[in-house]
């Protein structure tokens, strides 16, 4: 974990770490007030049921809560945008594949703070393993969760289908952080959270 996060900062990334999901939670609801917040799916952001306090101080769209172009499209014109990862690779990347794009254009669109909350689980290897952590282990897994009919969702490995539910079409890798984006950040959880 600690040649991770030492080439996370290396890539421009900040990271601030953390034991437990409550002490992250914590921190994210006490350092955003009156922004405009876009959350991407993720497991992980549910697992630290943080949407009805971030919205008690800030407008947040969230598809989980409220599905749909309406909820998606918002969210990445918000000020800070809140996801995970799929995989952090050793060398300080980090991956996300996605299925409508929308998650992956969050993090890309400028933002005022783009927030990447990851439990230990999501760390890899070097990059060929992060990439098939991301492909074989997240991307069945949510295809299992969203009831997709792919073939990965039936037995929990990628084919690289051309299933029209395909939850794979789109690969973000950030090597480094993006310059647009004032602060960059990857919240780190040292418990197993999300796929």
């Amino acid at each position: 974990m600690e040649k991770i996060v030492e080439n996370l900062r290396k890539n421009g990334f900040t990271v601030t770490e953390f034991d437990t999901k409550e002490a992250a939670a914590d921190y994210l609801t006490g350092s955003l007030h009156g922004k405009s917040i876009g959350m991407g799916g993720s497991m992980t952001l549910a697992a630290l049921d943080v949407y009805d306090r971030l919205a008690a101080d800030n407008t947040v769209y969230w598809h989980q809560t409220v599905p749909g172009d309406d909820t998606c499209i918002p969210a990445n014109n918000a000020q800070v945008y809140i996801t995970s990862a799929n995989a952090v690779s050793e060398e300080g990347y980090i991956l996300n594949i996605d299925g409508r794009g929308n998650r992956v254009a969050g993090t890309l669109m400028k933002k005022e703070r783009v927030i990447f909350v990851v439990g230990q689980n999501k760390l890899s290897g070097p990059f060929p393993e992060a990439l098939d952590r991301a492909r074989n282990i997240a991307a069945p897994k949510n295809a299992q969760r969203l009831h997709k009919k792919t073939p990965c969702a039936v037995d929990g490995v990628c084919h690289d289908c051309a299933s029209p539910d395909r939850i794979c079409n789109a690969l973000v890798v950030l090597w480094k952080k993006p310059s647009w984006c004032e602060n960059m950040e990857v919240v780190l959880i040292r418990q197993d959270l999300g796929y």
